[in-house]
């Protein structure tokens, strides 16, 4: 993490500072689509996401993280997006399902990505104790699985940050040991519960779009959070015709795993 927290100036703008971003995807255009794209053995999109997901699978088995939280500074950052491509990822690996839940109460996006309806969710089971049974989603993708945030309640900082949601977040391990977790919370700039939220969980995936966060801000974020718990940065909406020759660099000399 030394390198990711010295390389912050005004703007993220030259990714061959950030020694520990996980993976970079261009800019795309409708959330459904990208999404469609992630799942099709022929888009160049796949082998990203299979890459993003790798440094979460493949960890030693006495340091696999599997309550993972995805989270951004600013709303607008791709944090929901890339938070459904990667339990795409996560599901099309042979031993693991996973399970999608959507935290952002203020601006929920899980469930319209996979064309779900977001009438109940995580909010009626915290507010009302709905069974969890009842509020888990089926995809239609093999072993994916979306926990939608329901509908906006009024107190949304007080759900998140309560004695419930803590409890919540165990249940979910115990109750499903097979499935890795992964949290969509709110962007920090905009709630104050991220950082209640993961002292619960076992590490974060930060997204930072290019061009947009202000260094001094991302820094602040990984701070709060603890650089040893950062499991890693996604560069996201980096220019495509950067990309490839990125990934080829890295690749050709071995750097591979310098993503996580």
């Amino acid at each position: 993490m030394g390198k990711l927290t010295r390389a912050f100036e005004k703007k993220f703008k030259d990714v061959e500072d950030i020694n520990t971003t996980i993976s970079n995807f261009p800019p795309g255009n409708r959330w459904d689509q990208r999404l469609r794209l992630s799942t099709n053995l022929r888009s160049p999109f796949l082998e990203k996401f299979r890459s993003l997901s790798a440094p979460i699978l493949y960890k030693s088995p006495d340091h696999q993280p599997k309550k993972i939280m995805v989270t951004s500074v600013m709303p607008g950052e791709g944090k929901g997006f890339i938070c459904a491509n990667l339990g795409v990822g996560i599901s099309q690996a042979i031993e693991y399902h996973a399970l999608l839940v959507d935290c952002d109460l203020r601006r929920p996006t899980l469930a319209q990505l996979f064309g779900l309806t977001n009438e109940t969710g995580l909010v009626d089971h915290l507010q009302d104790n709905v069974d969890l049974s009842l509020l888990i989603r089926k995809t239609g993708q093999p072993k994916l699985s979306v926990l939608p945030s329901g509908k906006p309640p009024q107190n949304p900082s007080e759900l998140l940050s309560s004695s419930r949601m803590a409890t919540l977040i165990n249940e979910l391990a115990e109750r499903y040991p097979d499935r890795i977790i992964l949290f969509d919370t709110p962007p920090s700039m905009a709630a104050s519960e991220t950082s209640v939220l993961a002292k619960h969980l076992d590490g974060v995936i930060l997204v930072v779009r290019h061009g947009a966060a202000p260094k001094k801000d991302v820094k602040k974020l990984v701070d709060a959070l603890g650089p040893e718990n950062i499991l890693g940065l996604v560069y996201n909406a980096y220019p495509e015709n950067r990309i490839e020759t990125f990934f080829n660099k890295r690749m050709k000399y071995g750097y591979y795993d310098n993503y996580y």
